[in-house]
């Protein structure tokens, strides 16, 4: 008797216990709630931890923390408590709140693709959300315009790519050539250099030097002064000896030897 009395009092007291903290989970989310309508998120975000600690399996506590954070532009944080929230929940009216909500951050992230699968999900659990409809038809089309973009910016960046190639080749192609013609003026050069002192060698030996001419010219010009020199001094010697005979014959005139 005294065994089952304990038994149903340990019974009481875990309900009681029980109710206590679903009673206090309530209120802080009710709580929460109102500071949320309040724009205070920060002290709403409090509230729904407390929730949270209280019972770590509440699924409406961590949706509605979920929501606290986005408002805060957590975005991350938001979307584990989403993430955590759809593993649990079991409602499908639920599950489709925590999927659109899904769907709207990363559709805000540009992340298309996922936002389009979030709100599929979404609709599943709920057929007949329009909102949902619509935001899906919306992702689906900028996830159209995106994949669009990116294949345009791949094909202009493989035109970049390509015009880029044509330009290193075009200029390696002019330096080849500007080495080559530096290789022919160089060659042209030498070939001139060679030519010239080929002419300058063929020169010398076909004219003789002038001052050799001026040499055979200086010696003719001495020797006809030289023979003119002769001639005059032959003459004066035979003048002289005509003078002389002419003296020793008056002189054979005058006196006898």
């Amino acid at each position: 008797m005294l065994k089952s009395k304990y038994i149903l009092f340990v019974v009481f007291l875990l309900s009681a216990v029980a109710v206590s903290a679903q009673k206090a989970e309530r209120n802080y989310i009710r709580k929460g709630n109102r500071l949320f309508n309040d724009s205070i998120f920060v002290d709403a975000e409090v509230n729904y931890r407390k929730a949270l600690e209280v019972n770590p399996k509440s699924t409406v506590s961590m949706y509605n923390l979920g929501n606290t954070l986005s408002q805060q532009q957590k975005f991350q944080d938001a979307m584990e408590q989403y993430v955590s929230a759809s593993n649990i929940e079991k409602d499908k009216m639920k599950l489709a709140h925590i999927y659109h909500n899904m769907g709207v951050l990363l559709q805000a992230g540009k992340d298309y693709a996922k936002a389009v699968d979030a709100y599929k999900m979404s609709l599943r659990n709920n057929p007949t959300d329009d909102e949902t409809r619509y935001n899906l038809a919306l992702a689906q089309k900028m996830l159209k315009d995106q994949q669009q973009n990116q294949q345009n910016q791949d094909q202009n960046q493989d035109q970049n790519q390509d015009q880029n190639q044509d330009q290193n080749k075009d200029q390696q192609n002019q330096d080849q050539n500007q080495d080559q013609n530096k290789d022919q003026q160089k060659q042209d050069q030498n070939k001139d250099k060679q030519n010239d002192q080929k002419q300058d060698e063929k020169k010398d030996q076909q004219q003789p030097p002038k001052s050799e001419k001026q040499n055979n010219q200086m010696s003719k010009e001495n020797a006809e002064q030289l023979l003119n020199s002769v001639m005059q001094d032959e003459k004066d010697v035979q003048d002289k000896v005509k003078k002389q005979q002419k003296v020793m014959q008056g002189g054979r005139l005058e006196k006898d030897w």
